[in-house]
């Protein structure tokens, strides 16, 4: 069977080869509707595809971004990576989606596969070791746009929760519903949010005249949490609260609170940075520090897509966009089994 060309298309619609052109480039702002229509019914009754690669190689462009997620696991990354999704699929560029799990080795792997599939740009959730691949990108021209965690030695775009001012909020809090004692649970502070909110919940309980406990506190591989649940478990050596640094930190509490205790004590507070699905449902229902995923997703795209079309970089006088947490109070940060 011959393969349909564009002119096919041109002549079987009776527009020039341009007008179709212009039309599969999506630049038919100001195309008549009845040109648009009678083009869209010849690519449908000649079943006419595009040549991919021809068009990229002419445009100079493969309409494709990668996105490198650090964890898919974490709600916020399955929001904000949707969100791009969307937005990407409304200005015609396609997403491929990547999960590094924070291993620096494999993103390094993946930004290599994405620039052999000559993606147009990246959005990336970056680690902590790999600042020099980082700085190849912007050397080899490369739209780059990163979220959540930030590389300050570079001048990239980048998009994170406010998370000293969200932590402030969250101590405020929790001494607002008597909570004096007050527990921190976080991996290990390799990555910029970490950091950000282990600093903010020191500077927040001194701010507020609560007493930091170091016992209290653990910043280490979540696998290895289970001694420090226990010892802060332990009778006389009860905490008024406990406060996880995101979602995946609060999985090991809840699991050993509801081994040791069948649930969550009364007379305990819990709190926890990003909002998880069950936090609603849970008993009892759990406060938490949400982040406007959506929102950072979108503006992400946004501005990887302005880079890309139009070197949007050239008018930011701000390469850091913050974004404000919302605190979602529920049952669990409230005066339970007190007075």
């Amino acid at each position: 069977m011959k393969k349909v060309t564009l002119q096919d298309v041109a002549d079987h619609a009776a527009v020039s080869k341009s007008t179709v052109s212009q039309y599969l480039n999506g630049r038919y702002t100001y195309m008549g509707e009845r040109t648009k229509r009678r083009i869209e019914e010849s690519i449908r009754t000649l079943q006419y595809q595009p040549n991919a690669i021809a068009r990229s190689l002419k445009q100079k462009k493969t309409t494709t971004i990668g996105v490198i997620m650090a964890n898919i696991l974490h709600r916020v990354s399955t929001q904000t990576s949707r969100a791009i999704e969307d937005f990407c699929h409304a200005k015609g560029y396609h997403v491929i989606l990547c999960n590094a799990d924070d291993d620096s080795e494999k993103e390094k792997q993946y930004i290599e596969m994405l620039k052999a599939k000559q993606v147009d740009g990246f959005i990336i959730y970056p680690t902590a070791s790999n600042e020099e691949m980082y700085k190849s990108l912007l050397d080899e021209k490369y739209p780059v746009v990163f979220l959540d965690r930030k590389v300050k030695a570079l001048s990239i775009p980048t998009l994170t929760l406010r998370n000293e001012e969200a932590m402030d909020w969250a101590i405020e809090h929790l001494k607002n519903q008597g909570n004096e004692s007050i527990a921190y649970i976080s991996s290990p502070l390799t990555i910029s949010p970490r950091t950000e909110r282990y600093d903010g919940f020191l500077s927040s309980m001194k701010r507020h005249g609560l007493t930091i406990q170091q016992d209290l506190i653990y910043t280490d591989k979540l696998s290895d949490s289970t001694s420090f649940l226990k010892k802060i478990f332990s009778p006389g050596h009860f905490p008024d609260a406990i406060l996880s640094s995101n979602d995946r930190s609060l999985v090991p509490v809840l699991d050993y609170l509801k081994k040791t205790f069948k649930g969550v004590p009364e007379h305990l507070s819990i709190l926890t940075f990003d909002e998880v699905e069950y936090a609603e449902f849970f008993q009892p229902s759990i406060t938490t520090v949400e982040q406007p995923a959506f929102e950072m997703g979108t503006k992400a795209a946004e501005l990887l897509i302005d880079q890309i079309d139009h070197d949007g970089l050239q008018h930011l006088d701000d390469y850091y966009f913050g974004f404000q947490g919302k605190l979602n109070i529920r049952e669990s940060s409230l005066k339970r089994g007190r007075d």
